[in-house]
């Protein structure tokens, strides 16, 4: 064994590369010996695994029973327990631009505390949110994946290779634990399967991560790509392909490297395939070593590793239940009960039966089209003796209530009602009812809140203990809220991990929950025995409202007795602004009186005029009506003179005509007596 302790192990980048070719070779065959036995452990749950995704993402199957293409029809039970579960716990967990929040414990007379804080607070969710890109969508995938498959995982370290923390999602299936481990933390190995292209591979050799050996060209066909999943959804990896990956397995486990008889933690890199180690680094820092004296007597190993559970397994499994475990036999009931509906209404359908042997006519199927008729060589008698049709029943009326009845029950263990799916209540459903049955129907929805914060906040004190390592000494970041330039130190991070939480509520998961809880601050501000400016904050961020900093006055407050003395003088200055108000009133009261009564005077004296001129105008009208009859009764006795004229000369000029007619009557007969004579 090679001449290894503690500061070698401890300082060396690879330590293959201090071991002889023997010792890398045990090694190696030993670490895939135990990975198999692991994977070997867990085998059943990874069918079951491939089972739960495949009911969750609705996969199509090819179904030949009860005879080829017959109903296969999937219910989303799963998915949309899943869905509504992600829905509510993404946004409950990952809140605004402020994620981590720092606690202050004990007082802080100076506020140093409470700028130290604030000062982390916003370096470890710029850290978060910006540096660490996938970070966010990690918590995405994870809402989704935990309420499915039982659990994931994060993976945190420090990646010497960018300079920065690393937090990554590493699915269930990707990382190997022996199933009859209690917890990820006494494991006595895990394996976390990596998937590298050859050009990855040898970038690591180059920088001199991993040992410069000859790797076979990785095998296309590796159990771990080709799953069973994969051929149902009809993807295969190519046949011949360069770029395929290398499966790596890295194992954290126990080895005793430096010949001591006790075994340190150590990350080992195997190459599956091959069987050769890649590299070997120290599993633990050196504050997790315990000394007596010059001999070692405990090492505890530093995890990388945080599980997002879902439900906790009850026989005490290292995998917890997900939807996938709880609901999958009844989505699988749901599934057969559909089926069997629609087949039912397909064989009512589409009849067939038996024909009798001596009808004369041609056997098989015989497809009509609408009002269509065919002609047959049988009589009709004998056509409806020799057809007999096979016995056959409409869609079950039993089934279809047992088919609801399972649903529900469904609905039921995921708490997938529809008042939680954004549907209505009755019209008659009182409010307070409603907010109650949302409350309790919450109540499974924040048990698993707790448990994804628990491991949220296990997540961070990770970080918060790699940022105490490796954060440069002065490090200038953005400030999330507000784009203002930030500065943290290394010296910030000295402090106790346990204060680190993420700034998430789990007993409030919805909207209304936090707006109310908030709201109950600010009634009681005017008891003075809180914080009024963090109150507000935290009515502003339950509100959402954009840069909640911006909008909070951060003048710090005034003394009592200069505010005191303040309000004194602001009261006798109102007091007498409101004497002078007084008197100005009571001044503008007597002159309006005055030049009311005036006004009145005037009034009346104009009413006096008006009354006055309205009886000479009536005097006048009446005076002017007296004429008009005057006038009326002269122009009536003109006219009766007029006509009593017109008639005189009327009769007079009748008068004049008749003595005129009767002259020339005599003339004419004068004239006629003369002419005889003659």
């Amino acid at each position: 064994m090679a001449d290894l302790n503690i500061t070698k192990i401890l300082e060396s980048t690879n330590l293959a590369t201090e071991l002889d070719d023997d010792t890398l070779t045990r090694i190696g065959e030993q670490v895939v010996k135990d990975y198999d036995t692991d994977e070997q452990s867990r085998s059943e749950w990874m069918k079951n695994v491939e089972n739960w995704i495949k009911l969750a993402t609705q996969v199509a199957e090819k179904k030949s029973f009860p005879w080829e293409g017959s109903a296969n029809v999937k219910y989303p039970l799963v998915t949309t327990a899943a869905m509504q579960f992600s829905a509510r716990a993404y946004p409950a967990l990952v809140q605004g631009l402020d994620v981590v929040k720092v606690r202050v414990v004990g007082e802080d007379p100076q506020g140093e505390k409470a700028a130290r804080a604030t000062r982390v607070s916003k370096h470890m969710s710029y850290q978060l949110l910006e540096q660490m890109d996938d970070w966010e969508e990690d918590m995405d995938k994870i809402t989704m994946i935990v309420p499915i498959v039982g659990c994931a995982f994060k993976k945190t370290w420090y990646d010497p290779s960018v300079k920065r923390n690393r937090s990554e999602l590493v699915h269930a299936k990707d990382l190997v634990v022996n199933y009859y481990a209690k917890s990820l933390e006494t494991a006595s190995r895990k394996t976390h399967i990596l998937y590298k292209s050859p050009n990855e591979v040898k970038e690591k050799q180059l920088k001199g991560i991993y040992l410069d050996i000859e790797l076979s060209q990785p095998s296309p066909q590796n159990s771990h790509i080709n799953t069973e999943l994969d051929k149902i959804q009809g993807i295969s990896p190519p046949g011949d392909d360069e770029s395929a990956p290398h499966v790596l397995l890295e194992q954290h486990r126990f080895w005793d490297l430096d010949g001591d008889g006790y075994q340190e933690p150590y990350i080992v890199t195997v190459d599956e395939e091959s069987r050769k180690v890649l590299r070997i680094v120290s599993g633990f820092e050196q504050d997790s070593v315990e000394m007596q004296g010059d001999k070692i007597v405990k090492i505890t190993p530093t995890e990388y590793f945080t599980m997002f559970p879902f439900i906790p397994n009850p026989d005490g499994g290292f995998y917890p239940l997900g939807f996938g475990a709880l609901l999958g036999p009844l989505n699988e009931t749901v599934n057969t009960l559909i089926n069997q509906l629609l087949d039912s209404g397909s064989i009512s359908i589409l009849q067939g039966g038996f024909l009798a042997k001596g009808l004369r006519l041609k056997p098989g199927k015989m497809q009509f089209e609408p009002g269509e008729w065919k002609i047959v060589n049988a009589p009709g008698q004998d056509l409806k003796n020799s057809i007999v049709p096979l016995p056959t029943k409409e869609p079950s009326t039993v089934l279809f209530q047992l088919l609801e009845t399972v649903v529900q029950s469904g609905k039921e263990l995921a708490s997938v009602a529809e008042i939680f799916t954004g549907k209505m209540p009755g019209q008659n459903t009182p409010a307070t009812t409603t907010m109650a049955t949302i409350e309790q129907g919450m109540k499974v929805f924040t048990a698993i809140y707790k448990r994804l914060f628990r491991s949220l906040k296990k997540e961070y004190k990770k970080l918060y203990r790699l940022n105490s390592i490796y954060l440069d000494p002065k490090e200038e970041f953005t400030i999330l809220d507000s784009g203002q330039p930030g500065q943290v130190s290394q010296d910030d991070y000295k402090g106790d991990p346990t204060d680190i939480a993420p700034n998430a509520d789990p007993t409030a998961v919805s909207e209304i929950q936090k707006l109310t809880k908030a709201q109950g601050l600010l009634e009681l501000i005017q008891f003075g025995t809180i914080n009024p400016l963090e109150a507000t904050k935290r009515v502003l961020e339950a509100q959402q409202q954009e840069n909640p900093q911006a909008l909070l006055n951060t003048q710090p407050p005034p003394d009592p007795k200069a505010q005191e003395l303040q309000m004194k003088m602001q009261m006798e200055q109102q007091k007498g602004q409101m004497k002078m108000q007084q008197d100005q009133q009571s001044h503008q009261l007597d002159l309006q009186s005055k030049k009311m009564e005036l006004m009145f005077k005037e009034m009346e004296h104009k009413m006096t005029l008006q009354m006055e001129q309205m009886k000479m105008s009536l005097e006048q009208h009446r005076m002017a009506l007296e004429m008009d009859s005057q006038k009326k009764q002269h122009s009536q006795q003109m006219d009766m003179q007029e006509e009593k004229h017109f008639m005189q000369m009327s009769q007079q000029e009748e008068k004049f005509n008749q003595k005129r007619k009767q002259q020339k009557d005599a003339k004419a007969n004068q004239s006629g007596t003369g002419g005889v004579a003659k």
